[in-house]
């Protein structure tokens, strides 16, 4: 599971790890990813949670990945991936192409290299029937802001995902993806969103409250189960009812 230092992929390590699954954690912050397995470990007596620093945009990290895995004998019956960032906006000056070619590049090396690297690695040590789930955005649908490389890069994520279906699907390994409205209590915003900011998105919600990281924890974990088994190639959102208008 990538980016599972915190946020979504926190609380959903933690979920299978309840399942008494065994747990690979990935992410780049070495000491960060101790404290949340310790963490787990105190919430979930004998979970069998391992930590793996590695930064998944990195091409060599694919490499030391499979490697880990292929060395501990097991095959793959799930894969999440979690990771992800909101790169900072560049402005919408004219003229200075620049800034938004950094925001686009450090949208899709975040978002997107993130999740198809890990994937291309471990697919063939993956068992059949397993699953792959890669987590989207509302962005995706209706945009995002500086100049919309979070949210393109989102999107992109889609079309692997069908493509990932059609070709995993012989093997019985169901794909898809998460597309989430806005969460709170994750890192994705830095030190968090403008109260107005975020009172606007929760207005937005049919049921009143922002998203919590265990309400997508949840879906994460019953789209690699046994009852989710028969959906792949679709987009799943879940955002409260959120509309899509910004």
């Amino acid at each position: 599971m990538t980016g599972a230092s915190a946020g979504i992929g926190k609380a959903t390590a933690k979920r299978f790890a309840e399942n008494d699954d065994k747990v690979l954690l990935i992410a780049r912050q070495e000491k960060r990813l101790t404290r949340t397995v310790q963490e787990i470990e105190a919430d979930v007596p004998g979970a069998d949670v391992e930590p793996l620093a590695l930064d998944m945009a990195d091409p060599g990290s694919a490499d030391i990945l499979r490697d880990h895995v292929t060395a501990t004998g097991l095959p793959v019956g799930g894969l999440l991936c979690c990771a992800g960032a909101v790169p900072p906006s560049p402005g919408t000056d004219a003229g200075d192409v620049e800034p938004v070619l950094t925001e686009w590049r450090d949208a899709y090396r975040s978002n997107v290299l993130t999740a198809v690297l890990a994937v291309e690695s471990l697919v063939p040590l993956m068992a059949d029937g397993g699953a792959i789930v890669l987590y989207s955005s509302v962005a995706a649908y209706r945009g995002s802001g500086g100049t919309g490389g979070y949210g393109a890069a989102k999107a992109a994520l889609h079309s692997y995902v069908h493509l990932l279906a059609t070709r995993l699907g012989p093997r019985d390994i169901n794909v898809n993806a998460i597309a989430p409205g806005y969460v709170a209590g994750t890192d994705l915003f830095g030190d968090g969103l403008p109260a107005a900011r975020e009172a606007k998105l929760v207005r937005q919600t049919a049921l009143g409250r922002a998203g919590d990281p265990v309400d997508i924890a949840e879906l994460g974990f019953y789209l690699c189960g046994q009852p989710g088994g028969y959906i792949t190639s679709q987009i799943v959102q879940i955002n409260g009812g959120a509309h899509h208008g910004v």
